[in-house]
């Protein structure tokens, strides 16, 4: 069985409270499962983006050269989690076969602010056969500390998305015949946010390099 993996989202204190309370109010997108104490750091992510006033500065592999000791870490659900669960139903998932990230993208779905941090939910994306798309809903719903349930299901353009071989983030993937569009909320929505809300600075995991925890992704399950 595999590993849970995690979103990272580090801020300087000040922002704290205000992304603590982003994440209530927005569960599905932000779930969190770990806050660290100010200036309790972790070296096990592969790849960090830097964000400086909401642009994206640069991609790094080692944060210890900027690491502040008022930095708060934030580690939030991430869907890669349920995946193994989809796959022992039989469901497929796209993005494992073709070998690439699962594609997301930025919705129109709006988030509920908190203090500085607004703006709107990144979605994944995965095809799944029409027959079993209420399989897929019904797994996934057992998850809800890594997103849960889907947000959207079918015509992407009902949630701002106009060309699914364009993600704005991961890759694009195959949709074949007999297929529907399903998406669910993901964790890099904080990225979309932090780059409308320009904190000062803001470090996350690179699309596609989570925190790998030591909780089995069947641990996060509901009974």
């Amino acid at each position: 069985m595999g590993y849970a993996q995690a979103n990272l989202v580090i801020l300087p204190e000040r922002y704290a409270f205000d992304f603590l309370l982003f994440c209530q109010r927005n569960p599905k997108p932000c779930p969190l499962l770990e806050v660290l104490e100010p200036g309790k750091f972790r070296t096990d992510i592969p790849c960090y983006n830097i964000y400086r006033k909401g642009k994206l500065e640069t991609t790094v592999k080692e944060i210890k050269n900027i690491w502040k000791p008022d930095f708060v870490t934030f580690l939030l659900g991430c869907s890669f989690s349920f995946e193994e669960a989809l796959l022992r139903a039989k469901i497929p998932v796209r993005h494992i076969e073709e070998n690439k990230n699962v594609p997301m993208f930025i919705s129109s779905i709006a988030c509920k602010s908190a203090g500085v941090f607004l703006g709107p939910m990144v979605v994944t994306m995965r095809p799944i056969p029409s027959d079993k798309v209420s399989r897929a809903v019904q797994i996934t719903s057992r998850y809800v500390s890594v997103h849960g349930a889907p947000v959207h299901i079918g015509d992407p353009s009902k949630i701002g998305i106009r060309n699914l071989n364009k993600p704005d983030f991961g890759d694009p993937v195959t949709i074949q015949r007999g297929e529907v569009p399903v998406f669910w909320a993901c964790g890099v929505t904080p990225q979309a946010v932090v780059m409308k809300a320009k904190p000062d600075l803001c470090i996350t995991h690179t699309p596609g390099h989570m925190f790998i925890s030591d909780l089995l992704n069947e641990e996060l399950a509901a009974l």
